[in-house]
């Protein structure tokens, strides 16, 4: 019988599943172990219907799974987590969940209520709780906390929007506004509390129905995710003061510019899935790990990504090149069958996002056409020309009938025109 510890409950989270149970609960686990932090986590189910139920079940205790391949050999790595001490249901007890503010032990909020969890609503009331946003539940909490005379949180959002610790900020304070509770309150919002955009990188693949992972015990609530992991978090300094996370050799950043991290994965991470799927598509193959064992491919997109995207970028050579080698790595992974159809939503939009301004950045510093970023563009078009892509009808469309010329000149696609690249992605398509 596993005999859970009592640990002083330092964090707030909203959400229970797989992510942050796999990302943020792990490096909280580690850091107790690793130094004397010893920090306990309440879950706040952020919707109606959760898990916390089957977390409650089970003592609140799971193991995480880490399946990659670690310098080149294929591993697996199993961790019981401990650290949340128990549940709140708004849905249930809204009252309940308001008793975590008269905690003064609490300092930090993590959340994860996916991309549109952190939104804004002019419908949203007090009384009308919990059937409110996320953040109008946390400004709810902020002003018992301020109306009890206690100090503020540490916010570590991990939802994937730019910007999502501001962001959060920003409608908490349009929420004080919107229902009057006066600027004494949003003076103590900004002043006590620190709110850090943060950016998170790891695959969390979650329960692994249908497999044995020889536990040797029933786990309902099992969790799986690859082996690499990083935390980005902007913001002072002094945060592992209070989160000594650097005791536990971990990958996470403080800094006070998130943006060329970001930047960093966007091109690199996102940009060789973005350069090389298409052309796999139209060469038949079927996931990412297929792709780096087929040897044209696997040639291509390391040519992109090493030599045409890292000299764009602004970080250290050695610090691009390492995150790159993990990102190869990562592909390689056998245990996620990470399907290239899935990847090729919608990629007309990602390249320009991901792609186009690594090609606009060599030229600019180069003074010469990147070859190996404009035939993933030429594979983009000829791609389009099929039945495969998954996009926008009007796109699609668009794209399938259109000329190289009228494709590149198109602004409403890609924000300018590109009319002077058409010479050479016409010159590599059919290659």
């Amino acid at each position: 019988m596993f005999t859970k510890p009592q640990r002083c409950e330092k964090f707030i989270q909203f959400g229970e599943g797989g992510f942050l149970r796999g990302f943020v609960d792990w490096i909280i686990q580690l850091t107790n172990e690793n130094s004397d932090f010893d920090a306990g986590v309440v879950v706040v189910q952020p919707i109606e219907n959760g898990m916390c139920h089957m977390l409650e079940a089970q003592n609140c205790v799971y193991t995480h799974v880490m399946r990659g391949i670690k310098d080149g050999v294929p591993t697996v790595d199993k961790k019981i987590i401990d650290v949340i001490s128990r549940t709140v249901e708004p849905y249930k007890n809204f009252d309940a969940y308001l008793e975590l503010a008269k905690n003064p032990d609490f300092r930090f909020v993590v959340s994860n209520t996916t991309e549109s969890g952190i939104a804004f609503s002019e419908n949203d009331t007090p009384d009308n709780a919990p059937n409110v946003t996320f953040p109008a539940k946390v400004t709810l909490l902020l002003k018992k906390r301020f109306d009890l005379g206690l100090g503020g949180f540490i916010f570590l959002p991990c939802e994937l929007i730019d910007k999502n610790g501001e962001t959060l900020k920003k409608y908490i304070l349009k929420y004080a506004d919107l229902w009057g509770l006066g600027e004494d309150f949003k003076v103590w919002v900004e002043k006590e509390n620190i709110f850090c955009n943060t950016l998170v990188d790891r695959i969390v693949t979650g329960y692994p129905k249908g497999e044995d992972m020889e536990l040797g015990y029933e786990d309902n609530m099992v969790n799986t995710s690859e082996i690499f992991h990083l935390w980005v978090i902007e913001g002072p300094d002094s945060i592992t003061k209070e989160f000594p996370f650097d005791k536990a050799g971990l990958n996470i950043i403080v800094t006070d510019n998130l943006e060329r991290y970001r930047t960093r994965k966007v091109r690199i991470l996102n940009g060789a899935h973005t350069s090389m799927i298409p052309y796999a598509m139209l060469l038949g193959v079927e996931t990412v790990g297929d792709c780096m064992e087929h040897a044209v491919l696997s040639k291509f997109v390391k040519e992109c990504v090493y030599d045409e995207i890292i000299p764009t970028l602004d970080l250290s050579n050695e610090e691009l090149v390492d995150y790159a080698d993990n990102v190869f790595e990562r592909f390689c992974n056998p245990y996620i069958k990470h399907l290239c159809a899935s990847i090729s939503l919608n990629s007309v939009s990602k390249f320009k996002v991901r792609v186009l301004p690594s090609i606009l950045e060599y030229i600019k510093r180069k003074n010469e056409m990147p070859d190996r970023l404009l035939t993933s563009f030429a594979k983009l078009i000829e791609f389009y020309k099929t039945d495969m892509p998954n996009d926008d009808k009007a796109v699609m469309e668009f794209m399938k009938n259109a000329s190289v010329e009228e494709i590149l000149a198109n602004v409403s696609l890609w924000d300018e025109d590109l009319s002077f690249l058409a010479d050479a992605v016409k010159e590599r398509m059919g290659r």
